[in-house]
């Protein structure tokens, strides 16, 4: 950690899975998903002060003043709570006061635990007409994500002496199964996989999946959607994702 004042607060980093997660929704191709846990694991998360600004379209590193790195691993769980639950408080860590408008984390398998071996794990149940399904998708494609300022109803980051700010890291889960609320031809469901795909891989009635079997299972131009999934944003804000 380095800086340039002596005078310090509390930074806390949440993680949101929004209400797609806490409340479940309806994929782009009709599905009713719920869900009981969604496990993923972060590590060497980093909160900077970022000059100039980063840029999530171009990438790059974030070059800044000031940086707090709250190493990890975190096992977070974003199903955590009532379908009304604050996001998921991650990490906690003295930082000098300033604005904190760039965030890092890596996305990484657990060693341990009910995602071990995994990046992402969710579970839940999948219901549409008389069908239901429960799944266990495991994802394990393992990542660097470079964000900017938090986008949002309300600013985050900043940080005065003896006082508490918070950061957060939003998950757009909509990005893979599409959102039924969201126009079909929108870009957000024109790129994502949807349930169907999965359910046709379910046996009697049950779906458990990782991202090997993906890769044989599914079309390539299915595949494609989950290989190049980007599910990180800081509130609205962009990502940019570095493969390890």
């Amino acid at each position: 950690m380095s800086h340039t004042t002596a005078e310090t607060g509390t930074l806390q980093v949440r993680a949101n899975g929004e209400d797609f997660i806490r409340q479940g929704f309806v994929s782009k191709d009709g599905w009713s998903i719920r869900f009981d846990h969604v496990y993923l694991t972060l590590a060497d998360i980093t909160a900077y002060q970022a000059d100039p600004p980063y840029d999530a379209h171009t990438g790059g590193e974030i070059q800044a003043t000031t940086s707090v790195n709250l190493p990890g691993p975190y096992l977070v769980d974003l199903a955590e709570g009532d379908e009304n639950a604050e996001p998921i408080l991650v990490a906690t860590g003295a930082a000098p006061a300033g604005r904190y408008n760039a965030l890092s984390w890596k996305m990484v398998r657990a060693t341990e635990g009910a995602a071990s071996g995994a990046v992402i794990v969710m579970e839940g149940t999948a219901e549409k007409d008389a069908t239901t399904i429960t799944f266990r998708i495991a994802l394990d494609q393992e990542q660097e994500q470079r964000c900017g300022d938090y986008v949002g109803d309300e600013r985050k980051g900043f940080l005065a002496a003896g006082e508490v700010a918070d950061l957060e890291a939003t998950f757009h889960f909509d990005h893979l199964f599409g959102d039924a609320e969201t126009p079909m031809e929108d870009s957000l469901n024109a790129d994502a996989l949807g349930f169907g795909p999965l359910a046709a891989l379910a046996e009697d009635g049950t779906l458990h999946i990782d991202q090997a079997t993906f890769m044989i299972a599914l079309a390539s131009e299915d595949y494609a959607k989950i290989e190049h999934l980007h599910l990180a944003h800081v509130g609205e804000g962009h990502c940019f994702a570095v493969e390890p």
